[in-house]
């Protein structure tokens, strides 16, 4: 009988959210927050809240992972995805990879089926063959709204780099009542890269770590500068320091953009269970659920609070 009171955390981007996308993306953290909690409520597993937050964030078309992927150069959909267990360090990714709904259970797959850590665009294909892992053709990953961001991106006189402002990757982070924790992190990465660019997501110690020790975090951002200064795992250094989840991220958070001017965000959970959801952009969509408390936000500043019994109600009732 677990000690620890369960926790979920979980993000859905940062950078500029969009008005026209807001609701769907509040609703859309809200509904994983709350599908990750229920797993942790019924004592199951860290890793399976996480891995299951973030796939329900893929199969929704408001999050640039999985389903709703931005394009690289071609037009194709390439997406990255990480999973990590806090309690042996145990981790499995995949880059590049095409024609897969939902690379997170890939990723688990790939910790758990087979001695290494990552794999990589055809050798991830054909991993997924091998697990019986239906191939999904790429258009249908395609949304008519990553369409017109890639032909946009196109012209000669457009600015990618303005378009990358909205940087959408999905997370989780999660303790568990056996006090494990884990991290999960997914993303189709940056609109228009090119063709086997891989960012941070798929990196360890970069777009998410997990340790049983100090905790977990999943990033979000921009993927070159939190490779840069292996953010995920720069936060937990922090932590071991002993600072707080709120501290530790702000601190990555500052020192990544002083040092090499970048922005991001990320999701922190700690080994007593107290967390954080901080960002240096304008928005990050983030939900967390503690105590049958969910709370979640968008802007800085903003919070808003419901008994996870009036969530699931309101969720039921349509949002």
């Amino acid at each position: 009988f677990g000690r620890m009171k369960p926790v979920i955390v979980v993000h859905g981007g940062a950078g500029r959210i969009f008005k026209e996308r807001e609701e769907g993306s509040r609703a859309g953290v809200v509904r994983a927050a709350l599908q990750g909690y229920g797993i942790l409520k019924r004592r199951g597993s860290a890793l399976d809240a996480v891995e299951e937050a973030v796939r329900s964030m893929e199969d929704d078309p408001h999050f640039n992972a999985g389903y709703g992927s931005v394009l690289n150069e071609k037009g194709e959909v390439e997406m990255d995805a990480i999973i990590m267990d806090g309690k042996n360090l145990d981790s499995g990714a995949v880059s590049a990879v095409k024609c897969i709904a939902n690379p997170i259970k890939l990723a688990r797959l790939v910790m758990e089926k087979t001695k290494h850590m990552l794999l990589t665009g055809c050798g991830a294909h054909l991993f997924a063959q091998a697990m019986g892992i239906p191939d999904t053709p790429g258009e249908t990953l395609i949304t008519e709204r990553s369409r017109e961001r890639w032909k946009k991106n196109l012209e000669p006189d457009s600015n990618p780099e303005e378009f990358q402002k909205d940087l959408g990757t999905v997370g989780a982070v999660a303790i568990d009542s056996e006090g494990n924790v884990a991290c999960a992190t997914s993303t189709g990465g940056l609109s228009n890269k090119l063709i086997g660019r891989v960012g941070d997501t798929a990196c360890i110690g970069s777009g998410g770590y997990a340790d049983n020790r100090s905790g977990a975090t999943s990033t979000t951002g921009h993927g070159e500068s939190i490779m840069k200064v292996v953010l995920a795992r720069l936060i937990l250094y922090h932590m071991e320091q002993g600072m707080s989840p709120e501290m530790a991220a702000d601190t990555a958070l500052d020192y990544m953009r002083t040092r090499v001017g970048g922005l991001g965000g990320v999701i922190v959970v700690n080994n007593s269970g107290e967390w954080a959801a901080r960002f240096s952009t304008k928005q990050m969509s983030w939900a967390t659920v503690k105590d049958d408390q969910l709370h979640y936000g968008i802007y800085a500043g903003e919070r808003h609070t419901k008994s996870v019994d009036e969530a699931l109600t309101s969720q039921s009732e349509g949002f």
